[in-house]
């Protein structure tokens, strides 16, 4: 079965204020539009100016809960994406404020395949933690031991 392809052309948003995450997911998604900050103040100007298909935002550094509200205000999916902020407290509170999947920086090589399992699940209407989730599970487990998600 061929690839769906859920990301040409999609309009995504990447925001992190560490200068190589950035070029290394923009250069991991080129097959999207990407438009990149390095600050809140970016990010929140092009919230508010420009429309995107989703976020990729990274917690500390950039007040990414603050722009995960932004982005949800404007129906915007986002993926959280962190080195920094890796707990399991952050885990739920992105889940718990709308962040469509939470990706440890560890894992970022893999984000086309993430953004395409939250752009399929976002069109079917499916559970949140779907396939993303079964594919970054066994990374938290290893981290966090087992049964550290609250179901």
């Amino acid at each position: 079965m061929a690839p769906t392809h859920h990301l040409d052309g999609k309009k995504i948003l990447i925001v992190d204020d560490e200068p190589d995450i950035l070029e290394t997911l923009t250069d991991l998604l080129d097959m999207c539009v990407t438009e990149t900050a390095e600050d809140f103040e970016t990010a929140t100007s092009l919230l508010e100016h420009n429309t995107y298909d989703m976020t990729v935002l990274d917690i500390m550094g950039v007040n990414g809960y603050e722009l995960l509200e932004t982005a949800n205000q404007k129906e915007i999916p986002s993926v959280m994406l962190t080195a920094h902020a890796l707990t399991k407290d952050n885990f739920e509170k992105s889940m718990d404020k709308g962040a469509r999947a939470y990706l440890p920086k560890d894992k970022m090589y893999e984000i086309d395949t993430i953004l395409e399992d939250v752009f399929e699940e976002k069109d079917q209407a499916t559970n949140p933690r779907g396939k993303w989730f079964d594919r970054v599970k066994g990374y938290f487990e290893t981290k966090f031991g087992d049964g550290w998600l609250k179901e």
